[in-house]
């Protein structure tokens, strides 16, 4: 999709990431994000993200045009879980249903698999975020199983899907 980029984050998208936080619909994020989001906390992130892109992972802006309108990262995990990586991505409401995160998804598996030593991408998703879901099956993940009651979320326990998509031309 033509206009849809990622790129690496930088220090000067303090007041961007910001205002992308201060919009998010938090119904499927992590609990861990601060919310209200300051600009200390985008200084912290943006810091960790630059020293360590490329090593540990890759961590992008997602821009239409040249307006952050989301995020998208691919973590590579430790220890004997090490060819392995967490990917998670967010979008602002505005943007939604219309193929921009499946795209900034693409780019950005494209991008860990060239530049990390891994052989898989691993997704998980709250069981009720059809639309994130979706991201992932459009983009070659494939459902492995149900974590029953994984999440806990806004008071109750909710389902968690985990996806998988490997290396290569013959994965799934």
């Amino acid at each position: 999709m033509q206009g849809i980029q990622i790129r690496k984050w930088t220090l000067q998208d303090r007041d961007a990431l910001v205002a992308l936080f201060a919009a998010a619909d938090r119904r499927f994020l992590s609990d861990r994000l601060p919310d209200p989001y300051t600009e200390k906390d985008a200084d912290f992130w943006l810091r960790r993200v630059c020293e360590q892109d490329g090593a540990a992972g890759i961590f992008r802006a997602v821009t239409v045009g040249d307006v952050v309108a989301g995020s998208v990262s691919i973590e590579q995990k430790e220890d004997v879980y090490r060819k392995d990586a967490d990917i998670g991505y967010f979008l602002v409401g505005a943007q939604w249903s219309k193929g921009i995160m499946t795209e900034a998804v693409r780019q950005a598996c494209d991008a860990a698999f060239q530049q990390l030593d891994i052989v898989r991408i691993t997704g998980a998703v709250y069981a009720p975020n059809l639309a994130s879901r979706r991201v992932l099956e459009k983009n070659g993940f494939t459902l492995e199983g149900t974590l029953r009651s994984g999440v806990f979320k806004d008071g109750r326990l909710q389902d968690l899907c985990l996806y998988g998509k490997l290396k290569g031309p013959d994965a799934g």
